[in-house]
């Protein structure tokens, strides 16, 4: 290496061990670069290139070109990004592994060593996303689905100790701890790190699309998708274009009765309205002072729902205070502060703003209460037009804000009697089926969680209850949560009203919300009822939460609670009343909610040693988890009757050698559809449901409906992820209209069947399949499978209007190819059935980033945009995929 050339390193000051780092400034003091006027985040990756010079993976023109990094142009460079860590949560954790393991597998067989496959940087998994709310509402749920969780989980657990113990830099936190990203906020970041006496500023990869939650800690990271993370873990980079950096000014202060939910709610509206995919967006200005850490985590905990790779904070005084109150040493907070202040890092009220590729600016006086759906994030609502909002989506054409009900339809409802009561009740149109508080975007910042507790106390106090068809729970994203509500005594309030804790994972945000209960499904289902849930997520894709609930509404846990009072949605909580005293006074939204004062009083409450507490015993937290045994060795046996755990075909035929490029000729369309496709209504989520090809194949395999667990509990297993590709419920495929789900039509026949069946009779006359979108395609979590299910299913070519960059990005990661219309055009613009024959032109020509391609449909000749954007790109998709490159560069190294 020869950092030197760029200015040698500087030494830092403190007071626990001598330190040195690369000192940014010293480029600008070599005529390199305009460093002072850079963005926090463009410093950030400079310095990482700086620091990794090593003139094959990193070269000076690297480092130049950021140093030299142009606001206003959008760059065709391609740096490399070598993150310091990676993070992962179990349900892509599991396949991660999984795929390391059939790597060793296959380097063995190969004539390799398979011992070099191993994590070159530290890996932390979390295994959070397991735990589904089938019991609730008691005392010892907690303990129940925790139980049931183990059970439905052991092998695929027993697969996690494997790896614990035969991959090197591996660290495993078990069930119970917390949720990835809560985790890694409250103790893992720890904003600069220190390696053989070098400081530097800590960055990250995560295979959740949640990930860039830490960049309110100041640390650089975001989501990617498995295969990404994969390769980051054995040593390669992630090749990305120089991103544009969007501005985001905040300005004033938050007014009383509003919270972060509402404020990033905001923030997510105008971000998709701007369009933010695939630039950073930095948030500055003096309004930041008025932002507690846990708001700005909720801010950038939503960066895929609006869109950006991150929403970045600037280090900061808060930062350091928070650093402080959860119990990171006095060592951290010196290094943090002394490197921060030194490499221009740190920022201050008053500080010239960094040059940016666009601003905009949101004045926080301007925030007010909200919610946001009933089918995607960015539609936010405010709460007092909730209820003139509800009645128009009623009847609203079917599309992201309608469900197009007819006149006769809407006074639909059921009559239910309970069990064991003899008062019934009376399920409507947006009756509230579903009250979670749930995800680390919002159970990470103790101002709402106390809001919540305590507006709870006060409904409790004026006699209010939880209506007796809401199923209720509480998912806090660590332990510490417990802690403090505990100790203020709010969650015995909030347990009168049914939220008691039903688990520390991700529950009813990722669909594990469990199932409703047999009278008020019937109810739903005889009626077609659009019932609703209110979940303080982030995601509430169609489908997703609970397949009963066709409208979810993401809002701030105070109001959920509300809503669990009130019982439906059709209504104005802040004109209309919650419900009634025992004395018959009408109570409102407005005589619970806490005072901003008494919020801070039981914030107070809150010590660092709680942090250091639930952390730094967490391998102790689960005796369930340390009941199972660890056994095997560096080569993972594989057990071919195992349903959860597979040696996936990947590699199982994979050649020494590349193929030659050529074009795709005489293909057929597979799946066709419309703007917004999210990733969940790709990828196998949520329960497998009965009478599908995934069932089918579970039933083969002795496993009775009660044991069939989840897609995400059994990604590990390809055969049934590619019979749960495309198989959402509320899937549209137009080759099928008039279905949901996963259903297609087989054009050689014109017969109606299954995604995946009609994918098997393709394979076996040998026709390669195709995939038409339109924009936004992919948008939603960063789920592997996803492309992994759609390259098993055969096909060799997505062509979309535009990509969500995480999918598109996991596409070419798995060897599928993705084109782009030109020009904003679209299937319907063009006037595509999906029903033709498809040819993709011109890759035998040579692949070079970006060009234009032919797409001829018939006799139809349409320019297309080869979105293989850089050359790494192209290297990786003739080798069939990431993975299979690193695969083949071992064998070189090794031969």
């Amino acid at each position: 290496m020869n950092q030197d050339k760029f200015g040698s390193k500087d030494d830092l000051k403190l007071s626990s061990a001598p330190a040195q780092f690369y000192r940014l400034e010293n480029l600008e003091k070599q005529g390199i670069g305009h460093i002072s006027s850079l963005p926090f985040s463009i410093k950030i990756l400079l310095e990482q290139t700086l620091r990794n010079l090593d003139y094959f993976q990193v070269n000076e023109e690297d480092i130049v070109a950021l140093a030299n990094w142009q606001p206003k142009q959008k760059s065709d460079k391609e740096i490399p990004f070598k993150p310091t860590r990676v993070i992962l949560q179990d349900l892509t954790g599991v396949p991660a592994l999984v795929d390391l393991a059939a790597l060793r597998t296959s380097m063995s067989r190969l004539g390799g060593n398979p011992g070099v496959i191993n994590p070159k940087i530290p890996v932390d998994l979390i295994i959070d996303h397991s735990i589904q709310v089938d019991s609730f509402g008691l005392q010892n749920s907690l303990q129940t689905n925790m139980a049931k969780e183990f059970e439905r989980n052991r092998e695929r657990y027993e697969f996690l100790k494997w790896g614990q113990k035969n991959f090197k830099n591996m660290r495993i936190f078990p069930p119970g701890v917390g949720i990835v990203h809560q985790v890694n906020l409250e103790s893992l970041a720890n904003v600069v790190q220190m390696r053989d006496n070098i400081c530097f500023s800590d960055t990250v990869v995560g295979t959740d699309s949640h990930t860039p939650m830490v960049n309110g800690l100041g640390v650089l990271g975001w989501g990617v998708g498995g295969i990404e993370a994969e390769s980051v873990m054995l040593g390669q980079p992630i090749y990305m274009q120089i991103p544009q950096v969007v501005g985001f000014k905040l300005t004033g202060e938050m007014n009383p009765g509003t919270t972060a939910t509402d404020l990033v709610f905001r923030i997510v509206q105008i971000l998709r309205e701007v369009g933010v995919v695939e630039k950073f967006v930095e948030f500055y200005g003096d309004g930041l002072s008025g932002l507690s850490l846990a708001d700005r985590a909720t801010i950038s905990n939503m960066a895929p729902e609006y869109g950006a790779t991150m929403g970045f904070f600037p280090t900061d005084a808060e930062t350091l205070a928070y650093l402080k109150e959860t119990g990171r040493s006095p060592d951290i907070i010196e290094r943090v502060e002394h490197y921060c202040k030194a490499q221009g890092l740190f920022r201050t009220d008053g500080m010239a703003a960094p040059e940016f590729s666009d601003e905009i600016e949101l004045d926080l006086s301007t925030i007010e209460p909200s919610l946001a759906g009933p089918k995607r994030p960015q539609d936010r609502i405010g709460l007092s037009n909730m209820k003139q909002v509800w009645e128009s989506t009623l009847t609203a054409p079917i599309g992201p804000q309608g469900y197009e009900l007819k006149e006769n339809e809407l006074a639909a409802q059921a009559e239910i009697t309970p069990s064991g009561s003899e008062t019934p009740f009376t399920l409507a149109h947006g009756s509230v089926v579903l009250a979670a508080i749930t995800s680390c975007t919002n159970t990470s910042n103790p101002s709402v969680m106390i809001a919540a507790g305590l507006l709870a106390q006060k409904a409790v106090e004026k006699g209010l209850k939880t209506k007796p068809w809401v199923k209720t729970s509480l998912a806090p994203g660590s332990r510490v949560v417990t802690d403090y509500l505990q100790k203020s005594k709010l969650d015995g309030f909030l347990e009168q009203l049914g939220f008691f804790t039903v688990g520390y994972g991700c529950t009813s945000c990722i669909g594990n919300s469990g199932p409703l209960s047999e009278p008020i499904t019937k109810a739903i289902t005889d009626n077609d009822l659009v019932v609703a849930s209110v979940l303080s997520g982030n995601r509430n894709f169609e489908g997703r939460v609970n397949p009963l609930t066709k409208a979810n509404y993401l809002a701030s846990p105070p109001l959920v609670v509300a809503y669990a009072i009130a019982g439906t949605v059709n209504t104005n909580l802040l004109e209309d009343p919650l419900g009634t005293g025992p004395d018959g006074t009408p109570v409102y939204l407005k005589d619970i909610w806490p005072d901003p004062s008494e919020i801070a009083a039981i914030t107070s409450l809150i010590t660092p040693d709680m942090y250091l507490q639930r952390y730094s015993n967490f391998e102790t937290l689960s005796p369930l988890w340390n009941e199972i045994p660890t056994k095997g060795d560096e080569v993972y046996e594989w057990d071919e009757s195992s349903t959860y755990i597979r040696n996936p075909p990947f590699f199982l035929n994979m050649s020494k050698e590349l193929k030659p490029d050529s074009d795709i000729v005489d293909a057929k369309v597979l799946v066709k559809v419309g703007d917004s496709v999210t990733t969940d209504h790709i990828s196998p989520a949520g329960a497998i449901a009965q009478n599908t090809p995934a069932a089918a194949y579970l039933l083969d395999h002795k496993i009775t409906p009660a044991d069939f667990n989840s897609y995400g509990s059994r990604r590990g297993n390809d055969q049934v992820m590619v019979r749960g590709t495309f198989a959402n419920i509320r899937l549209r495929n137009q080759l099928a209209p008039g279905t949901e789900g996963g259903i297609t039509t087989y054009l050689p026949t014109g017969e109606q069947m299954s995604i995946f069946d009609a994918s098997r009779k393709y394979k076996d006359s040998a026709t390669p399949l195709i995939v038409l979108a339109g924009k936004e395609y992919g948008t939603g979590s960063s789920r592997d499978w996803a492309a992994k299910g759609t390259y098993l299913l055969g096909v060799k070519a997505v062509i979309a209007t535009s990509y969500e960059r995480i999918h598109r990005s996991n596409l070419l990661g798995m060897g599928v190819l993705p084109l782009q219309f030109k020009d904003g055009s679209s299937p319907e613009s063009l006037n595509l059935t999906g029903k033709e024959s498809y040819s993709i032109l011109g890759l035998s020509d040579g692949i070079k980033p970006g060009m234009a391609l032919t797409l001829k449909a018939d006799d139809q000749q349409i320019p297309v945009l080869l979105r293989l954007d850089t050359p790494v790109e192209i290297e990786y998709y003739r080798n069939g995929g990431i993975l299979h490159t690193v695969l083949r560069n071992f064998i070189k190294e090794a031969g």
